[in-house]
């Protein structure tokens, strides 16, 4: 029975910090299209700015993680930085019908969530 509710708790803990991440993922990308607007940026800045807010929003996703469980904190954020991705695909997937820039874009992408979310755990 105890062990049933530690899993809840992992559960719960792992969506609060995914929720903290994609909603600092939804204020930067409304900032980043405020200075869209403002500032005309070329695609290339864009491109980066995007990668900029994935990275930030899965590393504070681990970071969260990683302080909420207390032991194993770089695991914890990897976890979340790789679910943050996973999400992040899913719903790239539904929308476009098609992962969007290729399969190195991909990956990249892969890369530096989970890498986000370790340092992020690792930080905390």
């Amino acid at each position: 029975m105890e062990k049933g509710k530690s899993y809840q708790n992992m559960a719960i803990r792992m969506l609060k910090s995914l929720l903290s991440a994609y909603i600092i993922t939804g204020i930067l990308l409304l900032f980043l299209a405020l200075l869209l607007y403002k500032f005309q940026l070329s695609e290339p800045k864009v491109n980066i700015g995007i990668i900029i807010v994935y990275v930030i929003s899965s590393f504070l996703g681990g970071f969260l993680e990683g302080k909420m469980m207390k032991a194993r904190k770089f695991l914890w954020g990897a976890a979340a930085g790789l679910l943050y991705f996973a999400i992040l695909a899913l719903i790239s997937l539904a929308v476009n019908q098609s992962f969007g820039g290729g399969s190195s874009h991909f990956v990249t992408t892969l890369i530096l969530c989970t890498a986000g979310g370790t340092l992020g755990g690792m930080v905390s």
